[in-house]
């Protein structure tokens, strides 16, 4: 990241569908390979130091990074009109003092651990399920949520119903319910006939 320090950071905001959540769009990419969600402060784990710093604001109540933006989640007695300028002043000075955003090592770590439970608690014929099932996420719905500053990722799948974990903007968004039922769950019976329903994770 040391060349961030030889160019101006620049920032700007887009709504997400979530009026709890908004994006901050950054002119540099924070994670090209995923998405990582932390819905507070307990969550991060050592896998963000970044997260960490922003969770230090008051006024942050969740964090989700994608590629070249941050989605920040805010506690309910505030404004966004009140804290953006504070938020995007803090990323700034962040990413100009050219800091660590995520420890690559940690997240993997913690991804390998999360696999290793899916594997153990699924029998062969539901293992080859779950690879359909994520190829499906990966495909058609991640590029339209994460536009939305969300994600909508795997949790389990049993006896043709599939769980699955709303992050980001897509957590606790009004709209959220409507694209699960009747846009994933549409999707997924017709191209997996396994598939029973589709049901968002307990939060």
């Amino acid at each position: 990241m040391s060349e961030i320090k030889d160019r101006i950071v620049s920032i700007y905001t887009e709504q997400t569908p979530n009026p709890e959540n908004i994006k901050f769009v950054i002119n540099k990419m924070l994670y090209s390979h995923n998405s990582i969600d932390f819905p507070d402060a307990e969550s991060v784990q050592g896998q963000s130091p970044f997260a960490d710093a922003l969770f230090g604001l008051e006024s942050v109540r969740t964090v989700f990074i994608a590629n070249n933006f941050v989605t920040i989640g805010k506690t309910s007695d505030k404004e966004w009109i009140e804290i953006i300028p504070e938020i995007k002043e803090f990323i700034k000075e962040y990413l100009k003092e050219d800091k660590e955003v995520l420890s690559l090592d940690k997240i993997a770590e913690k991804a390998l651990a999360e696999e290793k439970d899916i594997e153990e608690n699924s029998s062969e014929d539901d293992a080859e399920m779950i690879v359909k099932i994520k190829e499906l996420l990966q495909k058609y719905v991640q590029p339209a949520v994460e536009m939305d500053g969300g994600a909508i990722v795997f949790k389990s799948y049993d006896e043709g119903i599939v769980t699955l974990g709303m992050q980001g903007a897509c957590s606790g968004c009004p709209s959220s319910t409507i694209t699960l039922k009747a846009g994933i769950e549409g999707m997924m019976k017709r191209m997996i006939p396994e598939v029973k329903e589709v049901v968002a994770e307990a939060m």
